[in-house]
């Protein structure tokens, strides 16, 4: 019976289920200048959805057509994102604009997405006069901009609209500001199958706390943290990136407060945690509850990660908790964990060789080489349910400690770009692998 649900799972499915049997568990804080601001428990992010996705049926959107979301952080995206889904519609995640008065520049950004996705509606905070007049001339599918405060105004109860595994539940944008938009397409069965396997990965436990300042336009912060989060049926504390950029102790003030569990950020985040955070700001600081640190998203930095560990110990971190992770929005987010408990491992090659030749060969530092050695980060092996290979530029599996290009295959895997032939055509081996356009060894 297990098997059977969860090869009928969706997105759709997992919330309503969460709101049954948990209506009144909380499910999403959110924080301003260290202080919550605002909470929902899974029964109310199902009401608001059901409203949101009775709006849009009301607007005339049809199953299967996108609906785009230039959403900041905060109670209506969570809401919008699901009301899209329960209405049978594919959510667009865009990032929204930093300052209204570059709204011109923007739109002319973001134009080119739009019409890729052939967006229907677009759901936008506060008055969009000014976008609707920007954008609906160059995306002829664009019928409706919508605000998102005003969804909530649909009618209650659930909508009938049903989804299926197989059916789109994203598109996640990973380009397009200019030249050939590439939308990855992924379904609700992707999607879970992702989230699955980073639960055994990490060996999530219901009591586990997710801390985020992550953008929910970007597939860390969406997939790995929020929708994690609600498959999982945890708790996420969020809070907006803009704050985290301006005070990036507010990151570590979080998981100290609400005694989070599980934090991932890119290796940048790490390092500005080094660079800006005085000990006078984060006296009393407790990290002793972050047993999963997960640095991704961009190349992980030895140094960083060492950096972190020793600076941040004195404060409760223990070094095992940071784990290097690898992954790709074509796999829906996450493709390589290292195992729990284990300190990052970082190998130490012949540089000049290694960029010579392609082969990682070992060295001790202080033996007398001429070049500063190269120090790597490992990201660990690939997720249950996926496979990685490395091969050379014929296709052919190279030796270990040589370099080669990745490739990998497996139940998140995306089946292509959104309306981009020529793109999909490009990523996809004639075997049934998917080329990352990364290397390593």
């Amino acid at each position: 019976m297990q098997a059977e649900r969860r090869d009928r799972e969706t997105l759709t499915r997992v919330l309503r289920e969460r709101a049954s049997r948990e209506p009144d568990r909380s499910h999403l804080v959110l924080l301003e200048n260290d202080k919550p601001v605002a909470t929902l428990s899974f029964g109310e992010l199902l009401s608001r959805a059901e409203a949101a996705a009775g709006t849009l049926r009301g607007e005339g959107v049809e199953r299967g057509e996108r609906v785009a979301l230039m959403l900041p952080t905060g109670e209506e995206f969570f809401a919008s994102f699901m009301g899209v889904l329960l209405a049978g519609a594919v959510p667009v995640p865009i990032y929204p604009p930093v300052k209204i008065d570059q709204i011109e520049e923007y739109a002319e950004r973001q134009v080119r997405i739009l019409g890729n996705a052939e967006v229907c509606a677009l759901l936008t905070p506060g008055k969009a006069t000014k976008l609707a007049r920007l954008l609906r001339p160059r995306v002829p599918s664009l019928r409706a901009i919508l605000r998102s405060d005003r969804l909530a105004g649909g009618p209650a109860g659930p909508v009938d609209v049903s989804a299926a595994p197989e059916d789109l539940g994203l598109i996640q944008y990973t380009s397009g500001s200019t030249g050939d938009p590439k939308g990855v397409a992924l379904s609700h069965a992707n999607l879970i199958a992702n989230i699955r396997s980073i639960g055994e990965a990490v060996g999530v436990e219901p009591v586990d706390v997710v801390v985020s300042w992550l953008p929910l336009y970007h597939d860390m912060g969406l997939i790995g943290c929020w929708l994690f989060a609600l498959y999982h049926g945890l708790e996420m504390v969020c809070f907006s990136p803009l704050e985290f950029l301006r005070r990036p102790r507010r990151w570590l003030r979080a998981i100290s407060d609400h005694r989070g569990t599980l934090s991932p950020a890119p290796n940048f985040a790490y390092e500005l945690c080094l660079r800006r955070i005085k000990d006078r700001d984060i006296a009393g600081l407790d990290l002793s509850s972050w047993r999963a640190a997960l640095n991704g998203a961009e190349p992980v930095s030895a140094d960083t990660v060492e950096g972190f560990c020793r600076r941040f110990a004195r404060f409760g971190f223990n070094e095992r908790a940071l784990l290097p992770v690898y992954g790709l929005a074509e796999n829906a987010v996450a493709l390589s964990f290292p195992p729990l408990g284990r300190s990052p491992r970082v190998d130490v090659v012949d540089r000049d060789l290694f960029y010579r030749e392609g082969r990682a060969e070992p060295v001790r530092r202080g033996d007398g080489a001429a070049v500063e050695p190269l120090r790597t980060v490992s990201v660990g092996r690939a997720l249950p349910d996926h496979q990685l290979r490395l091969v050379d530029d014929e296709g052919v599996e190279v030796d270990e400690r040589t370099e080669g290009n990745i490739q990998f295959r497996g139940a998140s895997a995306t089946p292509g770009y959104f309306r981009n032939p020529r793109a999909t055509a490009a990523i996809l081996t004639a075997d049934g692998w998917i080329r990352t356009g990364d290397r390593g060894y």
